[in-house]
């Protein structure tokens, strides 16, 4: 591959929602949607491939911890915490732009506590937690505003 398609060629002052952004659908999952194993490694793989969107299903697991997988099917688990952990490391390798957490909540309350306080107590600094209205998409920070940093969408 050219490496110079790799590098970025446009404005990224604009808002987020101007731009298309390389998402990851059912991130976790290393091979098929039914019986296939979850693995925290898949996150290294597409971060590292500029994906810059990565979906996370979220369950109550065992013990209080919240475990990721593809709910009603044989999927393997594995835990929230290994996850956030495996983003963190990966995130920002390849490039500085935001990296977005599409999380898909099924956890009961004390459950999405424990991912909430994972996610402060492992992104840091890095975790963005300013509030935006989102009325007016003009609003949005630009992802050069928003480089390094981790949102959240659910």
């Amino acid at each position: 591959s050219n490496p110079l398609h790799r590098e970025v060629h446009q404005d990224m002052e604009q808002p987020l929602c101007h731009y298309f952004i390389a998402s990851s659908h059912n991130t976790y999952l290393s091979g098929d949607q039914l019986l296939s194993q979850s693995r925290a490694e898949m996150y290294a793989r597409v971060l590292q491939a500029g994906c810059r969107c990565v979906e996370v299903d979220c369950w109550d697991g065992p013990d209080g911890e919240p475990v990721v997988h593809h709910g009603y099917t044989l999927t393997s688990k594995i835990p929230f915490r290994e996850v956030a952990e495996t983003i963190n490391k990966y995130a920002f390798i390849k490039n500085e732009f935001p990296v977005i957490l599409s999380i898909e909540n099924h956890c009961s309350i004390q459950q999405q506590k424990k991912i909430a306080q994972y996610l402060k107590e492992i992104f840091g600094d890095k975790l963005d937690l300013s509030s935006v209205s989102t009325g007016d998409p003009r609003q949005l920070p630009s992802p050069q505003d928003l480089k390094g940093k981790i949102l959240v969408k659910v």
